[in-house]
């Protein structure tokens, strides 16, 4: 089969970011990428100039997907802290078993090394945690910070999941975020007066 004379790059880091989850970022070459996109690697070589470029070219690409299911999920739940648990809990499918998420660990720790990649990170915390606390706006006793509270508490509950994978990572994260709500939410419930302290 010959090869595709041209393809675009949103297919072509497709192509990467699947080999980079799949095998880790060191896997990812210029030889490695035309044999899964069927580009010649000269060809690669030209739009992607260097295996550094390539991969954070390729990261950059996963960040704008995770941007674009952010912005969508945030738009479709309910402006209540059950949204925002719902919010979190959508995001949290695409961890999948429990081999998936170790290998976007790897992913995760190019992420951390390249300040660009990171600095996407941080964009991507403001955005998110804005959203979350955007579903706290009619709860007057809502602490400051809530939607960073909320995202801390779903990443650690991810982690936790992972030592001992027990059913889907999504229903785990749900039950601890609910407890987590419950929590904040029913402290600062102002306690009723009762009859007898009234007369």
């Amino acid at each position: 089969m010959p090869r595709p004379k041209t393809l675009p790059d949103s297919e072509v880091l497709k192509a990467a970011y699947a080999l980079v989850h799949r095998h880790g970022p060191d896997t990812l070459t210029f030889a490695t990428l035309a044999q899964a996109c069927g580009l010649s690697a000269s060809t690669l070589v030209q739009r992607f100039k260097s295996k550094a470029d390539l991969v954070r070219s390729t990261l950059s690409y996963a960040w704008d997907g995770l941007d674009e299911k952010t912005a969508a999920f945030s738009a479709k739940v309910p402006k209540t802290p059950a949204g925002a648990v719902q919010l979190l809990t959508m995001l949290s499918k695409d961890y999948g078993e429990i081999e998936v998420y170790a290998d976007a660990l790897l992913i995760l720790r190019e992420d951390l090394r390249d300040p660009a990649l990171r600095a996407r990170g941080a964009k991507w915390k403001a955005v998110l945690t804005r959203a979350l606390e955007d579903c706290f706006t009619a709860v007057p006793h809502a602490p400051r910070g809530i939607g960073l509270l909320m995202a801390a508490q779903w990443q650690g509950s991810v982690l936790w999941w992972s030592f001992d994978p027990k059913g889907r990572v999504e229903d785990y994260v749900e039950d601890n975020l609910k407890s987590l709500v419950s929590a904040i939410v029913g402290a600062r419930q102002p306690k009723p007066v009762s009859k007898s302290r009234r007369a």
